[in-house]
């Protein structure tokens, strides 16, 4: 290296939700620092709640993100519901789940296709790709619109859904209106199925991380509203837990926070975490089609994580035929809640990872406090570690290749950056 500083910058990073930078520094030969900053405004939703009534919570919340609102909403839910010592029936729960595959499809499905496919086929984008590419995108674009008419059919529509309430939702479909997803969804299992080849003849770097992963278990089911917090180092907790154990630190170079294990530093969440601490909880179709693939059990790889999102993808295509064909409307949609003082807390698995959310009322629901972890914020640190060690690999691209490899890697976590804060505009300087 010579002692002359090279600076590369990219106004805006493409492809992932919100507005960022990413500052790597090299000093004779070596990464020196790594800076990841999250400029976007911070959003101030956890302010906002205080004062309101309980029962406002999952509208207000569902704003957060226009891609993963329900994440918000079930997770809002659920840790009310544990404040107010609410159990909902059988029948709701399961209707939750299936609203929870439909944005699991429809987030899935935008990622592969839509925002990560171009980096591995060397597009700028997808309407680039889609040139050369029209049969996959029309593809894309029909899976994608089966996970958003199932959350319309179930939450009013798929963008801040409005049928969800603490308790359950304030209309359950009847059969008649969930029966025609089936053949949808069975053609949606096919185009996802055929995914999971498609990307693993993708050409992949080889670069495996020593993850802590951390993701929520359930002893019956792959995880989506429920389960303990299980981590791939030992840690076993319940939701209301999770501050005991996880903290979160202001960097200033951040508007977003960062997460860490205590004592323990980076941690990561989302597919791969969810694949490797779960792949026994996957249907034999998902585990089938994951070892054709050629992945382990356990996938250390993020750039595999395309991979393990199309496992994804058909594991909730599988998983709503099934809620579809099994489905039993409730003897009544929700059930009403006692406000009370009282403080809960629940996670539930967003696509990108799993959300914390905790609440405190008063004796009359109103919230006086609430918190809320997004999966990005947790990921943050290993972001910026999965850079500083891939940069220092390929020191030898040019500046536009190690520009474009940079991004990426930071696609790999699917990042939704509005939810984190409380990219791309790229530095490299070389002395």
């Amino acid at each position: 290296m010579t002692a002359k500083t090279r600076t590369l910058k990219v106004g805006a990073l493409a492809r992932v939700e919100g507005e960022g930078g990413l500052l790597v520094r090299v000093t004779r030969g070596k990464v020196t620092d790594v800076r990841l900053h999250i400029f976007e405004p911070p959003r101030l939703f956890e302010a906002f709640l205080r004062g309101r009534d309980y029962a406002e919570a999952p509208d207000l919340t569902a704003r957060i993100c226009g891609i993963c609102p329900v994440a918000y909403q079930m997770s809002a839910v659920h840790a009310l519901e544990a404040a107010l010592g609410v159990t909902v029936s059988p029948e709701v729960r399961a209707l939750r789940r299936l609203l929870y595959c439909g944005e699991w499809i429809e987030s899935h499905a935008l990622h592969i296709f839509m925002l990560h496919a171009p980096d591995f086929l060397g597009y700028e984008d997808v309407i680039g790709m889609a040139k050369d590419h029209g049969a996959l995108v029309r593809q894309a674009l029909e899976i994608k619109k089966v996970g958003n008419d199932l959350m319309t059919t179930l939450a009013g529509r798929e963008i801040h859904p409005i049928n969800v309430r603490v308790g359950g939702f304030y209309r359950a479909p009847d059969r008649r209106e969930l029966a025609p997803f089936v053949d949808r969804l069975e053609r949606a299992r096919d185009i996802a199925a055929a995914a999971v080849r498609w990307t693993s003849a993708l050409p992949m770097p080889a670069f495996e991380q020593p993850y802590e992963f951390v993701a929520l278990r359930h002893p019956d089911e792959y995880p989506l509203n429920e389960g303990r917090l299980v981590s791939s180092r030992g840690l076993d907790i319940t939701p209301s837990e999770f501050e005991a154990h996880f903290t979160e630190e202001h960097v200033q170079h951040s508007n977003a926070l960062q997460g860490s294990l205590r004592g323990r530093g980076a941690y990561l969440v989302g597919p791969l975490a969810r694949y490797s601490l779960n792949f026994d909880r996957l249907p034999p179709v998902a585990q089938d089609a994951a070892r054709a693939a050629g992945l382990e059990p356990i996938c250390r790889n993020p750039f595999q994580g395309i991979v393990v999102r199309a496992v994804e993808l058909l594991f909730t295509c599988e998983e709503a035929i099934r809620l579809v064909r099994t489905y039993e409307p409730p003897a009544r949609p929700f059930v009403q809640a006692t406000p009370r003082a009282s403080t809960g807390a629940a996670c539930t698995e967003a696509p990108r990872g799993f959300l914390y959310h905790r609440y405190t009322l008063d004796d009359q629901g109103a919230i006086l406090e609430a918190r809320i972890v997004p999966p990005t914020a947790q990921n943050q640190k290993s972001v910026e570690h999965d850079l500083q060690v891939f940069v220092e690999q390929h020191l030898d691209l040019p500046q536009a290749e190690l520009t474009r490899r940079c991004e990426q890697a930071i696609r790999n976590y699917d990042p939704c950056i509005s939810c984190a804060t409380h990219f791309l505009d790229l530095r490299v300087e070389r002395e």
